[in-house]
């Protein structure tokens, strides 16, 4: 199961942090040489069927993240105009959001690296190490990711309600739709100044609600709730400021009118396959 082996190697990579007798530097340069050689020393043997492998991905989890042919991160196709999910996200906040923004912290991203002589093209590996390297790499690169997963999430014939295997979970572990809907609108609601509320696969198999500050995701080692993401949404105010000023609650119900669900179920049957 991909969710489990995911927050397996963060585990490890948490092990390894806590060893005696080794410096910060060492720290940093000994998974920093690991990354770069395939980070076998972190998560050996199974790294190479794990979704920590980007290599190995197929289907919806291959589609988050994309590469040049120098290995340079680079932004995945929006999939639809700007003004397709108007009336609920208007043209000017998607354009600025996608093509300043997001395109922001993908060049930033990449210079961070670049700066670290960090040549590990895995973001996932780069994830589950977080906590060792740059504040730059850790906002930039989950500016990056996070909004790959945002746009994904998205989509102008949306809404309503969730069909498939995802429903019959949601239905498990909330109650019922309507339960859970409240509940991810309240977890969006409540985060403090900017960051992003997900639902996500947790190790144990389980649907669970959780928050991240600023531009962290569930995929990192620092996250108080590690798992898979299966929905998000940025609760940063460019996403929502131009159209609904501080009435955060209104964009949160929007939302709710754009939600692929069809992506989110293809992102649930992966992660427990």
């Amino acid at each position: 199961m991909l969710c489990k082996l995911n927050i397996a190697s963060a585990a490890c990579c948490r092990q390894i942090e806590q060893e005696p007798n080794q410096s910060l530097m060492n720290k940093r340069e000994f998974l920093r040489t690991s990354m770069i050689l395939g980070a076998g020393t972190i998560v050996a043997p199974h790294i190479a069927s794990s979704c920590m492998n980007s290599a190995a991905q197929k289907g919806a989890m291959a589609s988050l993240v994309a590469r040049d042919a120098a290995g340079k991160f680079v932004q995945p196709d929006l999939g639809y105009d700007y003004n397709a999910l108007e009336p609920n996200i208007d043209a000017q906040t998607m354009e600025l959001h996608y093509s300043k923004h997001h395109a922001g912290y993908t060049a930033k991203f990449n210079k961070a690296l670049e700066n670290e002589d960090l040549h590990s093209t895995d973001i996932y590996k780069i994830f589950n190490a977080i906590s060792t390297l740059s504040e730059d790499i850790r906002n930039n690169g989950g500016g990056y990711f996070n909004h790959n997963l945002y746009w994904k999430f998205m989509s102008p014939g949306g809404g309503g309600e969730p069909t498939g295997k995802i429903a019959g979970a949601i239905n498990d572990a909330f109650g019922s739709f309507m339960q859970f809907k409240d509940i991810f609108s309240a977890s969006a609601s409540s985060v403090f100044g900017s960051g992003w509320a997900w639902l996500i696969l947790d190790v144990n198999g389980d649907l669970r609600m959780t928050t991240t500050p600023n531009q962290d995701n569930p995929l990192m080692d620092v996250a108080g709730i590690n798992g898979t993401p299966l929905l998000n949404i940025d609760v940063w105010e460019h996403a929502y400021y131009l159209k609904y000023q501080n009435q955060r609650g209104s964009y949160i119900d929007a939302y709710w009118n754009v939600i692929d669900w069809n992506f989110v179920d293809a992102l649930y049957h992966e992660a427990t396959a």
